[in-house]
């Protein structure tokens, strides 16, 4: 069952705790749109590795309270409240897909609490000089940062639309899905065990509304409010070379500039290999 952490500018952030309760703990931040019960280790495998996991709705989805006009240094601010509020001094930080920003803010932005942060599939900031921003990346997507760079209205109708339709059948948006992706990804979806999951992921971060997502989106179009280069502590960047939702070139542009970062790209994997490499994660971001 989730546990409700109030914020200092009182929200509510619904929060869940796996693996051994005397564990390094480790915050895992879900994608976009996702929810705490996004991706995880079972707990069988947290207790081996000695991690205390901790998960959170991000504001807008799920039972956490909405953040109007939130921007990813956000992040931070909501990693702080709950680490204080399970009394947990230093953290590592892992963030998936559209999580993995989220992760970087808390490495820039709390660098005395955060020892290390993992990085997989994840964007780089949309005003990022040098990249081009669109290239290798699915049509899906495109039009999602089209739509936010026209405006909040516009946005808000197109993910509002997807996300009924996801809400009445969570299933059949998870087979749907499945056409279009990459065969890596393919393979990896196919596991009934991962397909039940991103069932239960979407139909949580969604329950309620698209505010999640749509606020997501508009965070990641536009300033961070924090630099790549300005993160000190030990950054691990993982991205699968095939894909198509977080397309590779954004996670070399990052690794150029965050002065400790490690990159690892792994030929042949897509988007959802960050979740065959989680486990493996985890155990680097022991400290």
């Amino acid at each position: 069952m989730a546990q409700l952490i109030r914020t200092q500018d009182g929200r509510d952030l619904a929060v869940e705790t796996f693996g051994d309760p005397r564990g390094r703990p480790v915050f895992l931040l879900h994608g976009t749109p996702g929810s705490r019960l996004g991706p995880a280790p079972r707990t069988a495998v947290l207790y081996r590795l000695g991690v205390r996991l901790i998960t959170f709705d991000r504001p807008g989805y799920g039972d956490s309270h909405r953040l109007p006009g939130r921007r990813v240094a956000a992040a931070a601010a909501d990693v702080e409240a709950v680490a204080d509020s399970l009394g947990i001094d230093e953290f590592a930080v892992v963030g998936r897909s559209g999580g993995a920003p989220h992760a970087l803010a808390c490495a820039a932005l709390l660098p005395d609490r955060t020892v290390r942060t993992a990085a997989l599939v994840g964007l780089a900031p949309r005003n990022a000089l040098g990249l081009d921003w669109f290239e290798g990346m699915t049509e899906s997507n495109v039009r999602e940062y089209i739509n936010a760079a026209a405006g909040h209205r516009q946005l808000t109708a197109a993910l509002e639309y997807r996300s009924l339709a996801i809400r009445a059948d969570p299933a059949a948006s998870v087979a749907d899905m499945h056409q279009d992706l990459p065969a890596a990804d393919r393979q990896i979806v196919a596991d009934a065990g991962i397909r039940s999951m991103l069932v239960r992921n979407f139909a949580e971060g969604l329950s309620s509304s698209a505010d999640g997502w749509i606020d997501d989106v508009m965070a990641f179009s536009s300033d961070w409010e924090f630099r790549p280069e300005d993160i000190d502590g030990p950054v691990l960047l993982w991205h699968g070379e095939k894909d198509i939702f977080a397309p590779v070139q954004h996670t070399r542009w990052l690794a150029e500039r965050i002065p400790r970062a490690e990159l690892v790209i792994e030929r042949g994997a897509a988007h959802f290999g960050a979740l065959r490499v989680l486990t493996r994660v985890l155990g680097w971001t022991i400290w």
